[in-house]
């Protein structure tokens, strides 16, 4: 008795709360309110306290209100659940208001994938019916641009389900090393942005939902949806099905995308398809465009089947054949080298 009792003033010591005397960690469900009524008051503390080299899921139910601070699964813990368990993805609220430029307590620079509010590094990680966001205030800071990301996955089968995605420029950062494939499912989600909004070297299925373009207020140039970096040895970068482009930004504005080459490196050769997708009037007819001094043409960029008035088809639009098409769906994108299939 007196070992039990001595580990487990050790473990509450260690800052792991308690559920009725045994360790939260050991639990499979845990709940975070920020009144304190649930098992903790920020999602951190209830992933901190999830175990290491988990194998089972551990689900965070997290109650309705707003939580400021970043959220970190660090890749030592898989198979995490984060739910909001509001009537509405409105009701939880991941927020903060870093940006790549601004200077953290320690003299240094966040930078573009330290700016993230809620850092997944963790496989099997799942995030259903609630909000994240970066709320950084570019006019504030008398910044145009500055990359202040709501989201930045680098785990392998991570899915969002019902969320939302919140940001200006580099919201949501589909995240890998070199060759690796790193696959990220969202379907009936909400994402917003304005520059390159969508980015990084992974691979994605975005699933019905909409992805909405804001206006920065110009005539001609309103941004670019994405910015994928695809590694010329992967064959899926990011498809967009049965999706809905909507933005509050004038006609003939908005790019579907440009090609981005982190560092210069020549083997990142965007793919990005675009099918069934519903697009509106502010795409542009010359929906695709050059970055860096790397040509679009040279990307992996087509659509197919799209409908809207921003779904024209001209000699700027590469359009896949039925043929290659019936390579290019979800199931395929998802698969791997392991037969994930996480669509149902």
């Amino acid at each position: 008795m007196r070992a039990l009792r001595a580990s487990l003033v050790a473990l509450a010591a260690a800052g792991a709360a308690t559920v009725g005397g045994t360790p939260a960690f050991a639990a499979t469900t845990v709940t975070v309110a920020a009144d304190g009524s649930g098992n903790y008051r920020t999602v951190q503390a209830a992933i901190d306290a999830a175990p290491s080299g988990n194998s089972s899921t551990y689900t965070v139910n997290i109650k309705p209100g707003t939580y400021r601070g970043t959220v970190n699964i660090p890749s030592n813990k898989p198979y995490i659940s984060l739910v909001g368990t509001g009537s509405a993805a409105t009701a939880v609220v991941l927020v903060e208001s870093h940006a790549s430029g601004l200077t953290k307590p320690d003299g240094s620079t966040y930078g573009t994938a330290g700016s993230a509010t809620v850092t997944i590094a963790a496989a099997n990680t799942t995030v259903s019916n609630l909000t994240m966001s970066n709320d950084f205030n570019e006019a504030a800071y008398n910044l145009s641009a500055e990359q202040a990301v709501a989201v930045n996955t680098s785990g392998d089968r991570v899915q969002f389900s019902g969320v939302r995605v919140l940001g200006n420029q580099d919201t949501l950062l589909v995240n890998t090393s070199g060759t690796a494939v790193r696959r990220l499912y969202v379907r009936n989600s909400y994402v917003e942005g304005d520059v390159d909004f969508i980015f990084g070297g992974g691979t994605m299925v975005f699933q019905n939902g909409e992805v909405r373009s804001l206006t920065r207020g110009s005539s001609s140039n309103n941004g670019y949806i994405t910015a994928a970096a695809t590694n010329i040895n992967n064959k899926f970068g990011y498809l967009f099905w049965g999706t809905h482009l909507t933005s509050n930004a004038p006609a003939k504005t908005v790019y579907l995308g440009r090609p981005w080459h982190p560092g210069g490196d020549v083997n990142a050769i965007a793919q990005v398809l675009y099918r069934g997708v519903i697009m509106d009037a502010h795409i542009r007819d010359d929906p695709w465009t050059d970055m860096s001094g790397f040509s679009w043409r040279s990307a992996r960029f087509t659509e197919y089947g799209s409908t809207g008035s921003g779904a024209v088809v001209n000699s700027n639009r590469p359009q896949m054949s039925a043929s290659t098409a019936t390579q290019y769906t979800p199931t395929a994108y998802l698969a791997g080298s392991d037969g994930w299939n996480p669509i149902r």
